[in-house]
């Protein structure tokens, strides 16, 4: 009897061991609390913290065409910040594919092109839906002597969302602030990155409606940079086009180019930055060549 309780007593015991060891694994890994080395990271709370990326998916700045003005003054913000100078947090809104995210990509490999080693500027992708987890990012960022870009794609909030409190306290209104070595760089289809009808209707349900309307669209002057990219004409389109061709040194004749992708905008019923490189990408693979 006794050695059938002790046995009984070990047998829970391994179960426990076995228990707590299944948790362990279950469970994320702790959030280291400094920068790493490198140029690149994605914000990943629920991976341990900041994951390397060896390699930024980006095009040559001078491909960027019809945006001229966006990214000048973009680039210029960029520089005074990496120099040690003020600068501004940025919001890029406006058409789909006309270049937002493919901006700020390109215009960090611009700034660290001539820089080295701590001198170079370090990007930090922070996903739309760990936004809430950002305070404690900066918390890591803070104490790094590096400049550091923070950048979130297509950002914006459904019309129940409250995390956008979150990102507007940790951009400007906490207690902390923004740490001076990092700025935030956002893209959007949204200019006050909400829902058009989300405001329209606070203005027509709320009490106070200028204050409800006032919450909503405070968020975006948090961004004291905007800067706003539209649809762009054929003559905009065809030197997207044209810029390619020549960078990539498509072999294809320039009336024939013209025309084929005159017919690929027009079956994709669009004209965009992002339908340029589609079809860039479909000519090259037409003519057995690569984008390197």
């Amino acid at each position: 009897m006794a050695n059938r309780d002790k046995q009984s007593t070990l047998g829970d015991g391994a179960t426990l061991v076995r228990i707590a060891d299944a948790l362990g694994r279950l469970a994320p890994p702790p959030i280291g609390t400094k920068l790493p080395g490198g140029d690149a990271f994605v914000w990943e709370p629920t991976q341990g913290g900041l994951v390397a990326v060896a390699h930024v998916a980006h095009v040559d700045l001078s491909l960027l065409k019809g945006i001229e003005n966006q990214r000048d003054t973009l680039l210029a913000n960029t520089r005074q910040f990496a120099q040690g100078l003020p600068a501004n947090n940025a919001l890029l809104w406006g058409a789909r594919g006309m270049g937002k995210s493919s901006l700020v990509k390109a215009m960090h490999e611009e700034i660290n092109r001539t820089r080295k080693g701590a001198d170079r500027v370090v990007l930090i992708e922070i996903h739309r839906e760990d936004i809430d987890t950002m305070p404690a990012l900066l918390r890591i960022l803070r104490t790094s002597p590096r400049r550091i870009l923070l950048f979130c794609d297509d950002l914006s909030f459904d019309k129940d969302d409250t995390s956008y409190k979150s990102l507007k306290a940790a951009l400007e209104g906490g207690i902390e602030g923004r740490p001076a070595n990092t700025i935030f760089y956002a893209t959007s289809n949204r200019r006050h990155l909400m829902p058009r009808d989300s405001v329209d209707n606070e203005r027509g349900t709320a009490i106070n409606p200028g204050e409800a309307v006032e919450e909503k669209v405070s968020l975006s002057d948090r961004f004291g940079l905007w800067l706003g990219f539209h649809h762009c004409g054929q003559d905009e389109y065809l030197a997207m086009i044209e810029a390619y061709a020549g960078f990539y040194k498509l072999k294809i004749a320039p009336e024939e180019l013209r025309k084929r992708a005159l017919a690929w905008a027009m079956g994709r019923g669009a004209r965009s930055g992002r339908v340029a490189w589609q079809f860039t990408q479909d000519l090259a693979g037409e003519l057995g060549q690569t984008l390197d």
